[in-house]
């Protein structure tokens, strides 16, 4: 029997969504919504404190101003984490949220390796247990690297490889100003229809999608 190194593939940097569709023969689902992603989107609209209502407001209309020149760093930091905080996604009650994590593991004999942009998981402080949901984003004029779905498929890989459960796996690419949700079932994964960030209504149901998974984690995810 060969040893595990004699057979592992060593990683490859910047995969493709279709070389990881055919490589480890997943399946694409776009042309209509599975039952938990029916279930996620129709999430209930938020309603805003006077708080909430003012952060909305002006982020928004920063985004719609600025967000054409952002860099992808810009883009994070300036829109994607206030709409993190109004989606309720933080840390407490053995969740851990981080940003710019890179993680790793060998999926059917090939090691692969990507940053997750933002994840959130059940933890404590920087030690991660099982990832349960994964952001990966880019601003696509000004220098991407990458693919972000291509990543997220990575990150779902590995999470599906660490965790010890085939409980599904939640997510979402951000490409600029469009917003698309996503969720992986074993081999399958189901894409939503695109949210524009800058277009209020779209901003809202996103709103309601994140605090939505918030709700799905805690009354199920953590207790499967």
């Amino acid at each position: 029997m060969k040893k595990k190194q004699d057979t592992e593939i060593e990683p490859k940097k910047n995969w493709k969504e279709g070389e990881l569709v055919m490589t480890f023969k997943l399946k694409p689902i776009r042309e209509y919504q599975t039952p938990l992603m029916e279930e996620w989107l129709n999430a209930p609209l938020p309603t805003f404190d006077m708080v909430e209502q003012s952060i909305f407001d002006k982020y928004l209309l920063n985004a719609i101003k600025n967000i054409h020149g952002w860099s992808e760093e810009d883009l994070k930091m300036k829109f994607i984490a206030h709409i993190i905080a109004l989606g309720l996604l933080e840390e407490g009650n053995g969740i851990t949220t981080c940003f710019d994590k890179t993680i790793s593991a060998t999926v059917e004999n090939i090691k692969l390796t990507t940053k997750s942009d933002f994840m959130v998981a059940s933890g404590y402080m920087n030690i991660i247990q099982q990832p349960y949901f994964h952001f990966q984003e880019y601003k696509p004029l000004l220098n991407p690297t990458g693919e972000p779905m291509a990543q997220l498929l990575e990150a779902f890989l590995i999470a599906q490889t660490k965790n010890e459960t085939n409980f599904p796996l939640y997510g979402v690419e951000v490409v600029g100003k469009q917003w698309s949700f996503v969720i992986m079932e074993g081999k399958d994964y189901c894409i939503s229809p695109p949210y524009i960030g800058t277009v209020k209504n779209d901003l809202m149901h996103i709103i309601a999608i994140l605090r939505k998974f918030k709700e799905i984690l805690e009354t199920r995810l953590m207790k499967m």
